[in-house]
């Protein structure tokens, strides 16, 4: 066989290189996803407070506080996204609805339900926040001393969630786990899309 009938040789795939255009894709996931989750978070507590502020007691209050943090989260995203022409994920309308489900029916499982949905999405939320922390603290020290202070707010929920019970509740391994990986998923696919 001749040389000018050789098949090619395959073309090799290299990894995409480093540079602004990767730096600002990674902080439009990292803005999107985080706007999504405040979102979520917001809606969980709306949720969690249709059921719960009829009932009266602390909890309401205490949903209202974590509901008002949670929402001045999201409105500083809601800034930060077209600042920096990030649009929100796809997913936005689904996330509502999923937020408000996921809280109206923790909440009907009762008071320590709730708290172990509050456990479990602040704890995923929380690892989120420490591992985009140090990513951001070199290249962008503001962004990240913004998320420090989101993700004490974070850290802060979950020890009042813990505190009110949240191990006691009902079935409380298989609702942690099952919460946690629904939050693992809306965290991949709202970084994407």
């Amino acid at each position: 066989m001749s040389d000018a009938t050789a098949s090619p040789a395959p073309a090799t795939h290299r990894p995409r290189q480093p540079g602004p255009g990767a730096r600002a894709q990674r902080l439009a996931e990292i803005l999107r996803v985080d706007h999504a989750g405040e979102l979520g978070a917001v809606y969980i507590y709306r949720g969690q407070r249709a059921v719960l502020d009829a009932r009266g007691g602390a909890l309401p209050a205490q949903l209202a506080h974590m509901e008002a943090q949670e929402a001045a989260h999201l409105a500083a995203f809601e800034r930060l996204l077209p600042a920096h022409g990030v649009r929100p994920t796809l997913f936005t309308p689904l996330w509502r609805l999923a937020g408000f489900t996921l809280g109206a029916a923790t909440a009907l499982i009762g008071e320590t339900a709730a708290h172990a949905c509050t456990e479990a999405v602040e704890t995923v939320i929380e690892g989120h926040y420490a591992d985009q922390i140090a990513e951001l603290s070199d290249s962008d020290p503001a962004l990240a001393a913004e998320l420090s202070g989101f993700r004490d707010d974070e850290l802060e929920h979950r020890e009042e969630a813990i505190a009110g019970g949240a191990r006691t509740a009902p079935a409380y391994p298989a609702l942690s786990v099952g919460i946690r990986a629904v939050c693992h998923l809306a965290i991949a696919i709202s970084e994407k899309l």
